[in-house]
């Protein structure tokens, strides 16, 4: 057993129907940096992400591809997890609602809630959406008629079982009321307060089998399939074994999601699961928002979507990773750009990042063959001063991370590697190298800058892990797995030798625009 605190932390995890696209990239992204942040702090960190393979959408294109919906997931399944593997998200964990590990994890569940009375049986008739595979009301019309969001609106007359959702709504109004830190950004809480002002139907878990086979089966009634967010939400519990009330030892989780699926599957429908079963609440739900295009949302439809993988192959992993991250505040939506990619790639990544590295060793090999130098005694004002301004920026970067104000810990940490450009600017090494009286100055020097590096490249790892490794492996060290929680200057550079210097973030070649046909 060990002695560190438990960190779980899960995704969303995606509905393979399609293709994974940029929201799925980033919100793996985010939930990879949080993971990785959270190992460094000494914490024994369970990451899992994985994919929603039931329900009717899943059924109607396997059907038009002439496949069984097995293989078509299996086909899909692949897609997503690639991508992760490519971005080096860092799970321990993948999980697959088709396997038997999570059906018989939710089949539990059913049996509980049945025997419990939680779950009863009703005739339902009326309208039903089959593009979110949702029942819908009265209330949901707008001028008399279905949005065209829902898709195809259909009228339906069949049996169905439900779970007693509306006993709940008392409950789940004093629980966020006594949380108001439960949801990430906080005024979240303000729409899911507002939807349970509103009474609350009892949610419909199941769907006939003769319409819907391709769900996991109700252990009571075998003619019936379980709802896919019935279905999907449980595997939070199920990659961990549970049960009757009885979750792995790992829970409760913080999980990482959109904002489209706070109301009413994360915030309502699986908070009361939890209650009805009597498993604590998650630890926290974290929200983020959606990637737009001229502040339009991402859709096929549209023809607005980007294909995180094309925009790796022309960049990068770890520039994909640092854009998303620098360039959305956590909990609102952010508005993408490939110009502004470039932007920050070049100026960011290249010049303050990858061209700092690149010159600090290359002097070091060209000034002291390779081998970082001893520092002067400290004392200078202007010495204390740089180790000063570098160690505050990544104190504040850390004191941001830890809120969860991540895009702005960034910034800071960007600061402090601006500071590091300004010392090589205000020094002038290559001034100091003409110069045998200031061999020592220049020693003082070029030790000050590979011990900034060392410190960089050790808070990095968390964001920008390749480049990380490039990092150290060309400052002649490795990466540390913990991080000390007192900031203090590593005077243990001196006499390492340097690996040779590498372009971290190669220059973009312009792409010359398409001739008029």
């Amino acid at each position: 057993m060990t002695n560190r605190p438990s960190y779980y932390i899960t995704t969303a995890i995606d509905y393979v129907n399609g293709r994974p696209h940029l929201g799925h990239a980033y919100e793996k992204v985010l939930t990879d940096v949080l993971a990785r942040y959270q190992r460094r702090q000494g914490a024994d960190v369970f990451f899992l992400t994985g994919v929603d393979e039931h329900g009717m959408k899943v059924q109607q294109s396997a059907a038009k591809q002439g496949r069984q919906p097995q293989e078509f997931c299996d086909e899909m399944a692949g897609h997503f997890r690639a991508l992760y593997d490519r971005l080096n998200i860092s799970y321990d964990d993948f999980v697959r609602t088709t396997q038997p590990r999570h059906k018989e994890v939710v089949q539990k569940i059913l049996q509980q809630l049945f025997d419990a009375g939680e779950i009863y049986s009703a005739d339902y008739e009326g309208y039903y959406s089959t593009r979110l595979e949702q029942f819908l009301t009265e209330k949901d019309r707008v001028d008399g008629k279905f949005p065209e969001s829902f898709g195809e609106v259909v009228f339906l007359q069949e049996k169905n079982y439900f779970f007693k959702l509306s006993q709940y709504q008392g409950w789940l109004l004093e629980f966020y009321q006594n949380h108001p830190d439960f949801i990430y950004p906080s005024f979240r809480t303000k729409e899911v307060l507002g939807a349970l002002q509103e009474p609350i139907p009892d949610l419909c878990i199941s769907r006939p089998a003769a319409r819907l086979s391709w769900g996991i089966p109700l252990p009571f009634d075998s003619e019936q399939v379980t709802y896919v967010w019935f279905d999907a939400l449980v595997n939070y519990l199920s990659v961990l074994g549970y049960e009757r009330g009885q979750a792995g030892g790992r829970w409760p989780a913080v999980h990482v999601i959109g904002k489209d699926i706070l109301v009413p599957p994360h915030a309502i429908y699986w908070p009361a699961m939890l209650k009805a079963i009597g498993v604590a609440q998650p630890r926290q739900l974290v929200v983020h928002g959606w990637w737009t295009q001229n502040k339009e949302k991402m859709s096929k439809s549209v023809g607005n979507v980007v294909d995180p993988l094309e925009l790796i192959d022309l960049y990068g992993v770890d520039a994909f990773r640092y854009f998303v991250m620098r360039e959305m505040a956590l909990g609102y939506d952010a508005d993408f750009s490939e110009e502004q990619f470039k932007l920050r790639y070049q100026s960011e990544l290249g010049n303050t990042l990858g061209n700092l590295v690149n010159r600090s060793v290359s002097m070091i090999h060209r000034y002291r063959g390779g081998v970082v130098p001893s520092p002067m005694e400290p004392g200078t004002e202007a010495g204390e001063g740089f180790r000063r301004d570098v160690l505050e920026s990544i104190r504040v970067y850390r004191e941001n991370m830890d809120k969860l104000q991540l895009h702005v810990g960034i910034m800071e940490l960007w600061k402090g590697l601006m500071r590091v450009n300004q010392f090589v600017d205000e020094t002038a090494p290559f001034k100091m190298a003409k110069d045998e009286a200031r061999r020592a100055e220049l020693d003082h020097v070029l030790h000050e800058l590979a011990a900034a590096l060392e410190l960089f490249a050790q808070e990095l790892q968390v964001l920008l892990p390749g480049t990380a490794l490039k990092m150290c492996e060309q400052l002649g060290g490795g990466l540390q797995s913990s991080i000390s929680q007192e900031l203090h200057w590593p005077e243990s550079v001196a006499g390492r030798h340097l690996g040779q210097a590498q372009v971290l973030f190669p220059r973009l070649e312009e792409t010359p625009s398409p001739k008029p046909a």
